[in-house]
């Protein structure tokens, strides 16, 4: 009806993940993977044509464009860098439906909202959102599947040196640098694990962090800014982040560190004793 909005995750670059490896994609730039992404792209285009009732949100690639902003220093997201700027253009030139809407994932305070980076952020993302006008995208999704606060009184320990500790701050610093750039950009936040925190030992630690619970619910009501749309759940709590097996495939170390919880399987499959954890730790409490 009228009144659903389905969300979905656009997740599938050539090269994907190029700065980890838990979350390596399907496609490789060297064997077609730039095409083969621009017929997913069509495919979904086709399904959100065919229901121009259903009101669709979508979330575009989280970590990609972050990764262009900090790890280009990499050769494996140096290497990838045009294949993300050409797909995720393609994104914005296919699903152009008025019934969808698109936020391009931009990263988390702990990671873009650093003095040094939240400028070359915002001008990666005007580049991109106006790489293909008119658009669909009405902002930028924030916290994509990691555990960040969108409020706390007294900052976390790990997030010394930054002054945008908490998704909130890091919303209200990068909108008007985008909106100065002719980027008039709206968020949504992923507080999906966001329930508990002080947990984590670096605040690059990404993988399956203990002591993690749901937090805030999905709501579009008694936001803290204007420039917030909607708190969301985006990424599935049940949902692994990557492996502990140091054996297997795709293995990332970061998976094994001590703020991990162990063992866990691969990144995509379902992670029982996280679940149960989750919402043994959810604040509010279920």
């Amino acid at each position: 009806g009228s009144n659903i909005i389905v969300q979905i995750v656009i997740y599938d670059l050539p090269n994907r993940d190029c700065h980890a490896k838990a979350s390596n994609g399907e496609y490789t730039i060297a064997n077609n993977g730039v095409a083969n992404y621009e017929a997913y792209i069509d495919a979904i285009s086709a399904i959100i044509t065919q229901y121009p009732t259903v009101r669709v949100v979508a979330v575009v690639e989280p970590d990609s464009l972050a990764n262009l902003v900090t790890n280009l220093s990499d050769p494996n997201c140096s290497a990838a860098q045009q294949a993300y700027l050409t797909c995720t253009t393609y994104v914005l030139k296919t699903l152009t439906q008025c019934n969808i809407w698109l936020y391009l994932d931009a990263g988390h305070a702990g990671w873009l909202g650093w003095p040094a980076n939240i400028g070359p952020a915002a001008t990666l993302f005007t580049q991109v959102y106006k790489s293909a006008t008119p658009n669909r995208v009405r902002g930028l999704a924030t916290n994509v599947a990691n555990y960040n606060a969108l409020q706390v009184a007294t900052a976390d320990p790990i997030t010394a040196g930054d002054n945008n500790y908490d998704e909130l701050l890091y919303i209200n610093a990068l909108a008007p640098t985008l909106a100065s750039n002719g980027f008039p950009a709206q968020f949504i936040t992923d507080m999906g694990r966001s329930g508990v925190q002080n947990i984590r030992v670096a605040w690059g630690d990404w993988c399956n962090i203990k002591g993690a619970g749901f937090g805030l619910r999905p709501t579009s009501t008694g936001l803290p800014t204007s420039y917030l749309d909607a708190i969301v759940w985006v990424k599935p709590g049940g949902e692994c982040d990557g492996t502990s097996n140091s054996s297997a495939p795709r293995y990332d170390s970061t998976c094994s560190l001590s703020d991990a919880l162990q063992p866990s399987p691969q990144a995509g499959a379902w992670f029982e004793a996280y679940f149960e954890m989750l919402t043994t730790n959810a604040n509010p409490s279920f």
